[in-house]
């Protein structure tokens, strides 16, 4: 199925390529759990910015590898690269316009990173 999503504005627009049964994490890292963010892990190749990379600022905190992108007017993250899969792209599940028909909402102890961050490093890889 494809998606489309984007920020509250709408100057920030994408496109998700995902099954219609997803799996995402509730994740209760500081900033997760402030933002409400629900985490939809796809391959780099699923994912396609269709507006708003001039709009996108991007915020890094802890180690700076995550790459957290926010829109400049509105300042809704509906996507990022995450720490744990550098090779793909977080979604917000909240910001997609349409939902999957069924979703299973897992927790995450983000929290606790370092102990549990290689669970997720699967999420990107393309499903054959």
């Amino acid at each position: 199925m494809i998606y489309r999503g984007g920020c509250h504005c709408g100057a920030v627009q994408f496109e998700v390529e995902a099954p219609e049964s997803v799996e995402v994490e509730d994740c209760n890292c500081s900033i997760c759990r402030k933002t409400g963010f629900l985490h939809l892990i796809v391959p780099l190749q699923s994912f396609r910015l269709l507006s708003g990379a001039d709009t996108l600022t991007t915020y890094r905190f802890n180690t700076g590898v995550a790459e957290h992108k926010f829109c400049r007017v509105c300042g809704i993250k509906s996507f990022y690269i995450p720490r744990s899969n550098p090779d793909g792209v977080d979604v917000n599940l909240r910001c997609l316009a349409t939902q999957p028909d069924q979703v299973k909402i897992v927790s995450f102890d983000g929290d606790n990173w370092e102990a549990h961050g290689a669970k997720l490093a699967s999420k990107s890889k393309p499903v054959p």
